[in-house]
């Protein structure tokens, strides 16, 4: 029997029994991880019975692998990771001084796995420094393998540097670097293709899911060459490619123009009314205040990747942080697809029994959903919620709820067993 999970024609072919590397994790990544596979699997067995089963397939990475291995990063888990496209991991601590810059960057570049996508919902009963935490309802598409995460940075003081620096001042004629001899620098790659691969999958996401709008989010006021090109090539994939499917604020702004504001209006409501999704663009600083005062405004937000490290964390926090925050980082095109853990190692709790695997809970239902699962991914949904209503929680939460009940990790993750219906 196979148990790989194939990629045919842009859709992949999941068999009964798929094989899920996962990689344990660093820190608290062994206190979360089975845990969570066991929660994961109940929710399989009460969705299908019998006749679906996840097979885990423990690989190495990070501090584990280097104890085992001499290798942060083995090429055996890479592979493993192409073998079986899907997969999960707990949280990785990069190693310091060995010239890796991110175990997890490494992971995402080397599959190309141009989206990360953060979905943020509130779980009633959670709390949340926001008002209306059950307004929040995002689905972020970060991209995942340019701008300033791309890597390319020269330290002051070093050879490179000062070539590079010697480039700009004598064959770009740039003369706005405050203190030249004392500047480090990096380089903010955005290309078109990276832009509108993202893009495609946030409309996409959109319309499959009949989501209302999808925000471009950028700060294209100040970096006109890169975000702000990044914000033109989503509207113009937008018309180009979904015309039928979508109505952008350019479109609207050009009404307005020919035809005034009341025929613009006009032409708004009925694509709203049609069911088109509605692609509009919010500069950075400003969408972090809207999120906060007016969240229903945005669904699925499109935006580059320093941008969306910042923003994934807030709408965390405003549903309750991090820890119950689900991450996926995903190749559309090729089908390769690793959930994670959202959160740090927290090595200081570790072995302690108070990590949240709420996280790589809600990242597995996610993975569940990828496979075509949903069934499965809803009984998740549905007992962490009646585990939040009945106030068991771990530490993490405890101190911030009135009258709830302190669970360990393991006890945690057979509350929300025993509530899969």
């Amino acid at each position: 029997m196979n148990h790989a999970i194939q990629f045919q024609h842009g859709k992949i072919i999941v068999p009964d029994q798929p094989v899920i590397p996962f990689i344990e994790g660093d820190g608290i990544g062994k206190d979360i991880t089975e845990p969570s596979q066991r929660v994961i699997n109940a929710a399989v067995t009460a969705a299908y019975g019998n006749t679906k089963k996840l097979i885990w397939k423990e690989v190495l990475a990070g501090k584990k692998a280097f104890e085992l291995t001499g290798n942060y990063m083995p090429d055996e888990t890479l592979k493993a990771f192409q073998d079986y496209l899907v997969g999960i991991k707990g949280p990785l601590e990069t190693p310091v001084g060995e010239g890796i810059r991110s175990l997890n960057v490494a992971l995402r570049q080397t599959l190309d796995l141009y989206v990360c996508l953060r979905p943020i919902r509130w779980f009633k009963g959670v709390p949340s420094p926001v008002r209306y935490p059950e307004l929040v309802d995002m689905h972020i598409f970060r991209e995942n393998t340019e701008d300033i995460y791309a890597g390319i940075e020269f330290m002051t003081g070093t050879e490179k540097a000062s070539q590079f620096l010697d480039f700009l001042i004598n064959e770009m004629e740039v003369n706005v670097i405050r203190f030249p001899e004392s500047s480090s620098f990096g380089v903010k790659p955005v290309s078109k293709e990276g832009s509108e691969r993202l893009i495609r999958a946030a409309i996409q996401y959109a319309v499959q899911r009949e989501l209302p709008s999808v925000t471009i989010v950028h700060k294209g006021n100040i970096m006109k060459f890169t975000e702000g090109a990044f914000k033109n090539w989503g509207y113009d994939l937008a018309e180009t490619e979904f015309g039928e499917q979508t109505f952008t604020w350019r479109q609207y702004q050009k009404t307005e123009k020919l035809l005034g504001k009341t025929e613009a209006k006009a032409e708004l409501a009925k694509a709203k009314s049609s069911g088109k999704v509605i692609v509009k663009d919010v500069i950075t600083d400003a969408f972090l205040q809207e999120s906060l005062l007016h969240p229903f405004d945005h669904s699925v937000i499109a935006t580059l990747n320093l941008n969306g490290d910042y923003i994934s964390d807030q709408l965390a926090a405003m549903v309750g942080g991090i820890g119950i925050s689900p991450g996926a980082n995903i190749n559309y095109n090729s089908g390769y697809a690793i959930f994670e853990a959202t959160h740090g190692t927290a090595p200081n709790i570790a072995g302690t029994g108070k990590a949240n695997p709420g996280s790589l809970i809600l990242s597995g239902a996610m993975l569940l959903e990828y496979l075509g699962w949903d069934k499965a991914a809803e009984h998740v949904y549905d007992a962490m919620e009646h585990t939040f209503s009945k106030r068991k929680v771990t530490s993490d939460l405890f101190s911030m709820m009135e009258g709830a009940i302190l669970l360990s990790t393991s006890e945690f993750a057979n509350e929300i067993i025993r509530n899969i219906h």
